[in-house]
């Protein structure tokens, strides 16, 4: 969680990124935010991560913390659920907002660019396994506490080529 003493230093912020962001598809609406908070509410990610927080993510890119926004692992955790752009008051899309900002990531040199496809692929794994947890729950499946558990040592067990950035 962030200290909540934190010092911003003013010349490392970088005004202009707040306006790159609105400037690409998707991000039209980030200055419409007056953080209220809808998003952050209604997000999974944030019931199980209290690090990742949208609202404090859209002030941090509305200041021009564009280094600490894109270097941080937080842009990766979104589930592109479209939760906060559904229950947002402004129509702040955040979802693509996330997408410009891993974009701005790669292209910037913050993160190699096969981070995308394997977050691609570990959300793929998570909404298999799910699936299986779910029909376990509606009929018993034989097996499945050892497929899961094969299954994430294997994942687990797989490296990655890059590390996400911190």
């Amino acid at each position: 969680m962030e200290d909540a003493d934190e010092v911003v230093d003013v010349s490392e912020l970088d005004f202009s990124f707040r306006d790159e962001v609105a400037s690409m598809p998707g991000g039209e609406n980030i200055k419409r935010c007056f953080a209220c908070g809808t998003c952050a509410a209604g997000c999974p990610i944030t019931e199980v991560d209290e690090e990742y927080n949208c609202r404090r993510l859209i002030r941090k890119i509305l200041l021009g913390m564009r280094e600490e926004v894109l270097s941080s692992s937080v842009i990766w955790l979104c589930l592109e659920c479209y939760r906060c752009y559904a229950r947002c008051p402004q129509k702040v899309n955040f979802t693509d907002v996330m997408r410009i900002l891993r974009y701005l990531a790669i292209k910037n040199h913050h993160i190699a660019p096969e981070t995308l496809a394997r977050v691609k692929d570990i959300d793929n794994f998570v909404q298999i396994v799910r699936r299986d947890l779910v029909r376990h729950g509606f009929q018993p499946l034989e097996g499945l506490t050892k497929k899961l558990q094969s299954m994430i040592a294997e994942k687990i067990e797989e490296k990655p080529k890059e590390k996400i950035a911190k």
